[in-house]
């Protein structure tokens, strides 16, 4: 008898039993799910200046894995999942063969780790412009500017807004006689155009400008040669390097004919990040990323992690994954991105440029961050660095 009245109660809990799991199952069907491609292209490892450079090959990837843990920690509440999917094109591929055949009308967002004309020619496809690219690798500016396209959002700072926080400090050094040094590359010489830019804008006079055309092993022959190439007639205070590719900038530094500082590609550096930043919350992030990772992050790991982190913010502030909605939100005055900088970041309307703080780094410590105090701005300091609205070479952004 005993048992015969039990088995009403054994019903009931198994009923309840039955109804917690197909709850939970509900729930976790019910979350709205982002689906972030990650688009990237292995690119050839050039040489390195010293034996103690670390080659890294998964620049930007490691950032946007991060970002997708924190993006899903903010989805618990909010009932959303965010996924990455990685399409990781070989040296020889074609990425836009990539983007069509496997990324296409299947993301709407898409986390760009490509090379400038490539970022380019994949914005073209006509199914991207179903879909909103974050580059999070490429400084040029002219993809900011006459190459420009609507549906790119640019993660890094361009060369211009390095330059910028460069000339800025040098201003409160007032330290205003450049001299110039131009390595053989075209990327050397697009940021020597930036450099020449802010040169111009913060009434900087460039004494001297030289062409870097030495083929010997700088190695071998800089302590001689160094000296001998940067004496000039002119005196000047800081030696501006532009040597994307390193091969010969390490070597100027304390070999020169007068005692001056260098700055540019070496020296003092302008980045978006660097391992010697600390402040603002900087640190947790540092170390969460090592932990993770077994190395420090670098500009790209930064840059994906903000692309990741801005569709996440955006998705979690219009409770949406369409298009749409959080393309008008990351565009709009009311987004606002938390970069570890001090400051929210923000995109600019006119060239979907990240608004963000530039640090001067030298090696092994943080100078400054750009903006330098006293540079006013009537909208935001951060408008400072680059070009402004008034000077951007964006088309379509001008037919608005």
């Amino acid at each position: 008898m005993r048992s015969i009245k039990m088995l009403p109660r054994l019903a009931w809990i198994i009923f309840i039993i039955f109804q917690l799991v197909a709850s939970t199952s509900l729930f976790a069907k019910g979350k709205q799910v982002i689906k972030i491609a990650y688009l990237t292209q292995t690119q050839k490892v050039r040489p390195v200046l010293s034996n103690l450079d670390p080659v890294i090959e998964n620049k930007g990837v490691l950032g946007a894995e991060l970002a997708i843990e924190d993006s899903n920690t903010t989805g618990e509440y909010t009932k959303q999942k965010f996924s990455l999917e990685k399409f990781i094109v070989p040296v020889d591929g074609n990425a836009v063969d990539t983007f069509n055949k496997q990324i296409a009308k299947k993301y709407a967002f898409v986390v760009t780790n490509l090379a400038h004309d490539v970022t380019n020619k994949v914005a073209d496809i006509d199914a991207a412009k179903e879909a909103l690219l974050f580059d999070a690798a490429t400084i040029d500016d002219a993809l900011r500017n006459k190459e420009c396209r609507a549906n790119v959002l640019h993660l890094l700072p361009s060369r211009a807004m390095r330059a910028d926080a460069l000339a800025q400090y040098m201003m409160k050094k007032r330290w205003t006689k450049w001299f110039l040094v131009i390595g053989n590359t075209k990327e050397d010489k697009l940021y020597a155009e930036a450099i020449k830019r802010s040169a111009k804008k913060f009434n900087m006079n460039i004494v001297q400008e030289k062409l870097w055309e030495h083929t010997f092993d700088a190695r071998k022959s800089a302590q001689a040669d160094v000296a001998v190439f940067t004496q000039l007639e002119d005196d000047y205070d800081v030696l501006v390097v532009a040597d994307e590719q390193g091969q010969f900038g390490e070597y100027l530094d304390y070999r020169t004919w007068m005692p001056r500082p260098v700055i540019g590609t070496q020296g003092l550096v302008a980045t978006s990040w660097h391992r010697t930043h600390e402040q603002w919350g900087a640190t947790q992030i540092q170390n969460r990323f090592k932990e993770k990772t077994g190395r420090w992050m670098e500009e790209q790991d930064y840059g994906a992690y903000l692309a990741v982190r801005a569709i996440g913010e955006a998705a979690t502030r219009t409770k949406s994954n369409e298009l749409n909605p959080i393309k008008d939100y990351l565009l709009s005055d009311q987004f606002t991105l938390q970069g570890y900088k001090g400051t929210s970041l923000s995109f600019r309307p006119w060239d979907h440029q990240l608004r963000q703080p530039v640090l001067l780094v030298a090696p092994r410590s943080l100078v400054a961050v750009a903006p330098i105090e006293g540079f006013l701005h009537p909208k935001t300091e951060l408008d400072t660095l680059g070009y402004d609205q008034p000077e951007t070479g964006c088309q379509w952004s001008k037919e608005q």
